[in-house]
């Protein structure tokens, strides 16, 4: 394997399938047994899920919520995503930890950055809920703190496509995918894959972004593999 520790960042949106809100069951079971896959390899996986087939706290705030509470909402949500993933992991057999920014004792353990490290050096996927536990972030901040927190070789976020584009894809059938991007040329082209407060933390920590197709079987092993597939961002 060309990684050690991995964090694996997926969209809360993934998670729907074909349906317009909620959890798609086959698809969570599916990314399970691509979980599973480099798990039997031996590599250390961490995951953040974001909770947006559930509630976005910048719609709410839209719609006249306070963006504060709608944000706590929204961390409610990842948890919700974060529980449906352990349950289907363990189901094939994957000794999981789900640990949370916001303290739920009944259902998942409070993070500590030792506590986690330690899980992942047992052989668990360790799932990370609930954010940063701050109000005003994203998920994909929380997935870039987190990966350096444990010191992950990589960040992996997997998406319904393979890859940034100079446009959206899903909507511009003229775009095209990049394979390789620096940070810089990230910012320059206002490339909104990931927030920017995720792209800085990365890029001052010298941690590469992967971004790919997690919904095609095999891309999970093959980007683990070190395969160029889906975009690089480093440097």
């Amino acid at each position: 394997m060309k990684y050690k520790r991995i964090l694996l960042k997926l969209s809360g949106e993934s998670l729907m399938g074909e349906k317009q809100y909620g959890i798609d069951n086959e698809v969570v079971n599916q990314y399970a047994k691509e979980i599973k896959t480099v798990h039997d390899k031996g590599l250390e996986i961490a995951i953040v899920i974001g909770g947006g087939n559930i509630f976005r706290g910048l719609s709410a705030e839209k719609s006249g919520m306070d963006r504060a509470q709608a944000d706590y909402m929204g961390m409610l949500a990842t948890v919700i995503n974060s529980m449906a993933l352990q349950d289907a992991l363990e189901k094939v057999g994957i000794k999981t930890r789900l640990l949370t920014a916001i303290k739920m004792e009944q259902i998942c353990e409070p993070f500590i950055r030792r506590r986690a490290v330690r899980h992942l050096e047992k052989g668990r996927v360790v799932i990370f809920g609930a954010g940063t536990g701050n109000p005003y972030f994203t998920t994909d901040s929380a997935a870039a703190l987190r990966a350096i927190e444990i010191k992950a070789d990589v960040v992996l976020k997997g998406t319904r496509v393979d890859g940034i584009y100079t446009a959206d894809p899903e909507k511009d059938a003229t775009a095209t995918r990049y394979s390789n991007l620096s940070f810089k040329e990230v910012y320059a082209n206002n490339l909104n894959v990931m927030d920017m407060t995720a792209f800085t933390l990365c890029e001052e920590n010298e941690l590469p972004i992967i971004v790919f197709d997690m919904n095609k079987k095999g891309n999970l092993m093959k980007v683990t593999d070190g395969e160029e597939i889906g975009t690089l961002v480093a440097g």
